[in-house]
């Protein structure tokens, strides 16, 4: 009886939906009908020249004379290739033949080739790439002499409106160019969350951040396909999956559509993808040092490291200050300033509010253009085995000075602060979140040169400490 009532609720309630709303009961196949056809598989093929380890061919010592001898006397000598083959998904977005994708589909690619649900294979073209953003517009054109065909396109969605829990389909092509039905993969599932961030990947320029989280299935060679709502819009471009097998573990993402636009209409008019950039290394405020400064969790961040000569020394920001907004918005997290001072103009002034020594001050700055160098990755450093001598325990924390032969092997600029040695299981330091092999630079915002002058901060310590380290700030309590 239960049954029947509900399978009676359930169809009373998709009779009744609202004209430009979405049958419950044919949703998701009426998206695969509307954008399905402008999923593309994508297929590549890159070439690697094979170099012997024994010496038989090519050059055993991969030395510039020996090539120019070998060209010069024997006119070269040719290296064995093998081709690899790479499949992934892209999205028509133009009636001229641009096709949305992610840069690791066609990274280093000597030919691309798309195929539509409908069977028809065109050679593409790269328009362009970004690597930080892993967004790539490739290109598919007529033949010689022919107009290219009437082609069906997607219809791009806002990813602003997006909300936790709304129904989304996720669409991809990966077999295309290897089964004889090319039709797309079709996936559904909900929103699981917004504003995701991954780790950072081999990828080093890469930036996933500002993800959105789904658990439609996202399989591999589906991504550079499109993640869509129910009316059949494109909201982000899958670009990921969170897995320890490799397979679908419930867990994908997507880059929100609305940051993708800005990004393509720019590799199509052949621009270079430019990002803004002041110099400041981050950190999230979290329930310890919100309590310790009297703040409100994930409503600002703290500056761990200002780099020299960058747009953040010039404009006077000092380490250890908050950022509380940029330009009125506020910034609640460090992937949130990231985005924010990413998407600045180059050479525009931002107006920062931040926070020092309890004091709320004005500082503006010009954003600057972020290069590949100026990525930082803060890590903390496994301390060398070296026989040095040691303080006593304090709070749970072991520290030891710092030598010249540590610092070359620790990967530090100089030998200012102490390593922390051991770290007591359960104690304070422990809880705090210090790690065996942190540099502390400073207690209480008292630098901490040398064991001298740690020694003499921790003899007058009270109550909750703040702890400045090479990797961050952490609070210990007593």
């Amino acid at each position: 009886m239960k049954r029947l009532v509900f399978l009676f609720f359930f169809i009373f309630a998709a009779q009744n939906v609202r004209a430009d709303e979405p049958n419950v009961l044919t949703a998701v196949s009426d998206v695969a009908q509307k954008t399905g056809p402008t999923v593309v598989s994508i297929k590549t093929e890159k070439t690697y020249r094979l170099r012997s380890q024994s010496g038989y061919f090519g050059n055993p010592y991969d030395d510039e004379l020996f090539n120019q001898f070998f060209e010069d006397f024997f006119g070269g000598y040719s290296e064995p290739s093998q081709k690899a083959v790479g499949l992934g998904s892209g999205v028509i977005i133009d009636p001229q033949g641009y096709i949305l994708t992610n840069d690791n589909v066609v990274d280093g690619a000597d030919k691309i080739t798309a195929t539509l649900p409908d069977g028809r294979k065109f050679d593409a073209e790269l328009v362009g790439v970004d690597s930080r953003s892993d967004l790539a517009v490739i290109k598919i054109s007529a033949k010689e002499g022919e107009s290219l065909p009437q082609i069906p396109v997607a219809q791009l969605g806002n990813s602003e409106d997006l909300k936790i829990g709304q129904w989304v389909v996720a669409i991809g092509n990966p077999f295309g160019n290897i089964l004889d039905d090319p039709q797309p993969t079709v996936t559904s599932g909900v929103i699981s969350a917004l504003h995701r961030t991954l780790p950072q990947t081999s990828r080093f320029d890469t930036d996933y951040s500002d993800l959105i989280q789904t658990d439609a299935a996202i399989n591999p060679g589906n991504s550079g396909g499109p993640l869509v709502n129910l009316k059949g819009e494109v909201i982000g471009i899958n670009v990921a999956i969170f897995s320890t097998s490799g397979g679908y573990q419930g867990v994908g993402f997507a880059i929100p559509i609305n940051y993708a636009k800005a990004i393509v209409e720019q590799l199509i008019q052949g621009k270079k993808i430019e990002y803004g950039f002041i110099g400041v290394s981050i950190q999230d405020i979290d329930e310890r040092l919100a309590q310790y400064f009297d703040l409100t969790p994930g409503e600002s961040v703290m500056v761990t490291k200002v780099l020299p000569g960058s747009p953040a020394e010039g404009a006077g920001i000092k380490e250890g200050d908050i950022i509380q907004t940029i330009n009125k918005i506020k910034i609640r997290n460090a992937a949130g300033l990231v985005k924010q001072i990413s998407n600045a103009v180059i050479g525009k002034t931002i107006q920062l509010q931040i926070l020092r020594d309890n004091k709320t001050i004005e500082l503006p700055v010009t954003v600057g253009q972020r290069t590949p160098q100026d990525s930082e990755v803060s890590k903390s450093v496994a301390a060398p085995q070296t026989k040095i001598d040691v303080t006593k325990a304090w709070r749970g924390l072991t520290v030891k000075e710092i030598s010249p032969e540590m610092a070359k092997q620790m990967v530090l600029a100089n030998t200012n602060g102490v390593a922390i040695a051991e770290i007591e299981k359960g104690s304070s330091g422990h809880i705090s979140g210090l790690q065996k092999g942190d540099v502390i630079i400073g207690i209480n915002k008292r630098p901490i040169r040398n064991l001298q002058d740690y020694n003499a901060a921790i003899q007058n310590a009270s109550g909750s400490c703040l702890i400045r380290t090479v990797r961050g700030f952490f609070v210990l309590e007593p």
